[in-house]
């Protein structure tokens, strides 16, 4: 099985995600996209499965520091234009594990997707 991590290093979150795969014996590539960056197509796609408002991460500092005007009236393109433009308001982490897809860390779900795959 391929599983790509996408997230930023230092992250809580992706400590959380890295470390219970780690834990499982999971091999996986990191992917930072504060260093990296992410192309649009990787965000169509996210997008495109779980919508936008899962992908843009709102509660975090770097769109909560936006000015008002910018996160009114959000779309789904406007969405990807802040992401690709500052990558730390993508929610983290992002799981890609041969075609499938996970946002965010839920223990549950790792579970789920791990064990159907026999990671």
């Amino acid at each position: 099985m391929t599983v790509t991590i996408y997230g930023i290093k230092n992250c809580d979150t992706m400590k959380k995600a890295r470390g219970w795969l780690d834990g499982r014996g999971v091999a996986y590539g990191f992917h930072d996209y504060k260093l990296e960056g992410i192309d649009r197509a990787h965000l169509e796609r996210w997008c495109a499965e779980f919508g936008w408002e899962t992908v843009l991460n709102r509660s975090g500092m770097t769109f909560r520091n936006l000015p008002e005007a910018e996160k009114h009236e959000l779309t789904v393109e406007k969405a990807i234009s802040l992401m690709l433009g500052q990558p730390s308001m993508i929610k983290r982490p992002v799981i890609e594990a041969d075609g499938r897809l996970l946002v965010g860390f839920k223990p549950e779900l790792y579970e789920a997707l791990f064990a159907v795959n026999g990671a």
